[in-house]
């Protein structure tokens, strides 16, 4: 049995013990961060859907296209572990009007390249501008990571409308909550800090709630509704959902064939929304947070 005097002893050992289970769990994290985040998928797209592929600064950029003569344009920015071409059917019938074009990330789709934040950012630009250039009016639609990129390209780019379906504040503030033992904001180096680039968003909005996401937050997604200017961004909830939601849930495919039949986007949403998908403006009362659900 271990005396007294020796008791400080173990103590240190354990608390030096605990402190190197900290360290490893920490450097694991920054090592394996996007791995954790993406997760590539191959393009299961069926004989003879178009690829629109080309070369910009070096780095070749790959999209799943419907193409269409005529102003109207859509650009879409899937999720972390989607196969965007698995989309555009649902798209193609939610926007008939719209030409489509459906963004493979880098080392998606057998696009070449790393999945980060910056090359994610990069090609959504490079795509946004190949399509503005033949369609003047471009709707910009994110889903879930690809919330994120839509963002970022809206705040620089001169989006006609923009289309936010599960999005988040930040992906810092996600990892937060979900490793709370963890210093993320030291560690993560892909933030997704969605609300910092807010303020440069001039088209109007439409963001997509999903009521029973256990991915995303709610408090996530009305976090960052708040930091639009009152009357800019509208608030559509998909009852009853979870995060992967198919595209043919009712409330999903009101609010969207509003958004693609009307102009602007946020007064044809709002008529479209039912009790069961309310939508309300970034003005509104806000409903209670995730954690108190």
């Amino acid at each position: 049995m271990p005396s007294r005097r020796s008791a400080p002893r173990w103590m240190l050992i354990g608390l030096v013990g605990i402190a190197v289970i900290y360290v490893a769990a920490c450097l694991a994290l920054f090592l394996l961060q996007r791995s954790l985040i993406y997760f590539p998928q191959p393009r299961h797209a069926p004989p003879g859907t178009p690829l629109l592929s080309f070369a910009i600064d070096g780095r070749q950029v790959l999209a799943t296209t419907r193409e269409r003569e005529g102003e109207r344009a859509l650009v879409y920015f899937g999720g972390n572990s989607e196969d965007v071409s698995s989309s555009l059917p649902g798209l193609s019938r939610l926007f008939p009007g719209h030409a489509l074009y459906l963004l493979h990330y880098p080392g998606y789709g057998g696009a070449p390249g790393r999945p980060t934040e910056a090359t994610l950012v990069a090609d959504g630009l490079a795509l946004f501008d190949h399509v503005v250039a033949r369609h003047p009016k471009v709707t910009v639609l994110g889903r879930s990571l690809g919330s994120g990129v839509a963002v970022q390209v809206a705040s620089a780019r001169p989006v006609e409308q923009l289309v936010l379906v599960a999005p988040y504040d930040s992906i810092e503030g996600v990892a937060e909550i979900r490793f709370p033992m963890i210093p993320v904001r030291w560690i993560l180096e892909d933030k997704f800090d969605s609300g910092r680039h807010v303020a440069d968003i001039k088209a109007p909005t439409l963001i997509i709630e999903v009521e029973d996401d256990k991915v995303i937050p709610r408090a996530s997604t009305e976090r960052l509704l708040a930091r639009f200017p009152p009357g800019q961004a509208k608030l559509g909830v998909v009852a009853g959902a979870e995060h992967n939601f198919p595209d043919t849930h009712p409330d999903y495919v009101r609010l969207l064939r509003g958004l693609a039949d009307t102009s602007p986007p946020v007064a044809g949403a709002a008529s479209a929304a039912t009790p069961t998908s309310a939508t309300r403006s970034a003005s509104a009362t806000r409903a209670p947070s995730a954690a108190s659900r």
